[in-house]
Formats: structure tokens, sequence, C-alpha cells
């Protein structure tokens, strides 16, 4: 992944150096006639970039979107009080110590939906529908259900990644269909290529190049943040679910 990505940004280095090349020496060419007064506005490139550069700015926008409502997303739900509540933690773990029945204890983790209570809650039906539970067993179950809920987790992070990814390739899209642009003029009539017409292109192609950067950038920096929050998340789950194991051994014993 990290080799995919370094070629990627190879790629798009090489292609901006030879645009900004073909750029300076047409403006060399024509002895940098206009460059002041045939400035091509944000606006016009991609008003004038034709449907494709149009889809690919309208793409890189939705990924914006999308990036931005994963990233709210992930910080509301990454909270401790929604994965592992210390009060539920608590409140299982006094009514398995006290001899509670084990129907108040599953009706404990159905108050409160979340990770933990789905751990808690598959202990408790393997308790119900054995009547000589093993203990060994009944681990694996909770550690099964931990994985479970763990990969849950983590696996949502992965679409901030996908984004990340994505986004400088869509952007790598464009810059290619503006050096299609900008050097067909070239390869039709060199004698009849304006500066100005192939700056047009090339602006396309870095416009496009930077949105997606623009985009994949801060998708890469949130996610890597939670990843790590995500993992903080799993570690307390594991806490948890090891009070609550005890809880009952405890109790069996």
């Amino acid at each position: 992944m990290i080799f995919e990505r370094c070629r990627i940004c190879s790629i798009q280095g090489v292609t901006m150096w030879v645009l900004l090349s073909a750029v300076s020496s047409a403006f060399a060419a024509a002895g940098g006639d206009g460059t002041t007064q045939n400035t091509l506005p944000l606006r016009e490139v991609l008003s004038t970039g034709g449907p494709v550069i149009t889809s690919i700015v309208g793409l890189l926008g939705l990924l914006s979107i999308l990036a931005v409502a994963f990233i709210l997303y992930f910080f509301v739900v990454l909270r401790t009080s929604l994965v592992a509540p210390q009060r539920l933690q608590r409140d299982l773990r006094e009514l398995i110590v006290a001899g509670t029945p084990l129907e108040k204890v599953r009706q404990r983790c159905e108050d409160q939906p979340c990770p933990l209570s789905a751990v808690g809650l598959s202990a408790m039906d393997y308790l119900h529908d054995v009547s000589d539970a093993d203990p060994a067993l009944l681990k694996d179950i909770m550690e099964g259900e931990g994985a479970r809920q763990s990969e849950s987790m983590q696996g949502q992070t992965h679409y901030l990644m996908d984004i990340a990814v994505v986004s400088p390739m869509v952007g790598l899209l464009g810059t290619v269909v503006g050096m299609l642009s900008a050097f067909r003029l070239i390869a039709l009539d060199i004698a009849l290529a304006k500066p100005v017409e192939l700056a047009h292109g090339v602006s396309q192609a870095l416009v496009t190049t930077a949105f997606g950067l623009i985009v994949g950038i801060p998708a890469m920096l949130f996610y890597a943040y939670f990843r790590r929050q995500s993992s903080k998340m799993v570690s307390y789950l594991e806490s948890a679910s090891t009070d609550i194991l005890t809880a009952l051994l405890s109790r069996r014993s």
C-alpha cells in the first residue's frame, strides 16, 4: 500500500513537472505577450473544461462530502460512552457478583445497546442454553463476539482511507484529460497552438490534481487519527469484557 501511494505521488510529480515545463517553453517562445491580460480564472477553467472535467470535479466534491460525513460520524460513535460505558460495566459486574438472575443481567444489556452489551448478551445466551457451561468455551464465545464488534468499529474507518486513496487518482484522471486537451493543439498544428490555449488545458489538469489532493490529504490524516481512536476503543472493550468474564467465572465458583 505504501509503495502504491509513493508511485502515485511520483507519477503526479512527474506529470506536473512536464506540464509546467511545457507551459514555460510555450510562453518563452511567445515572448511573454499577454501573460497578465489572459489570466484564466478558476471559474472559467471549470466552466469551459467540458463534461469530463466537470464530472471529475463533481465526483471530487461528492467524495469531499462523504469524507466530512464520515469524519463527523466517527467523532460521534468512537467514544467510550458508546462503546464500553463504565456505568454499564459497573452495573453488569455488580449484578453478576450479587447473584442476580441472568434474565435481569440480560435485560440490563438490552436496555443499553452497545458493543459491550453485545459481548454480554453472547455470554448470557450461552449460559442460558447450557446447563453445565465450560469456562473455556464461554471465554471463546465472548472473545469471538468482541472480535466481531472490534472489526465493525475498525472496518468502518477504512472508508476514509478509501477516499484518501481514490481522490488523488480521480484528480490524476483530470490531469491526464487536461494534458490531452493541452497537447492536442500541438499535435494538430504546432503553428496554430497559442500559449494561452495550451495553458488553459494545463490549468484544468492542475486544478483537478489540486482538488484531489485537497480531498485526499485531510481524509488520510483523519483516517490515521480515527484508526488510533478505534484501537483505543477496542482496548477499552477488551478490558470491560475481561471484567465481566471474571465476574461470571467467580460467580460459578
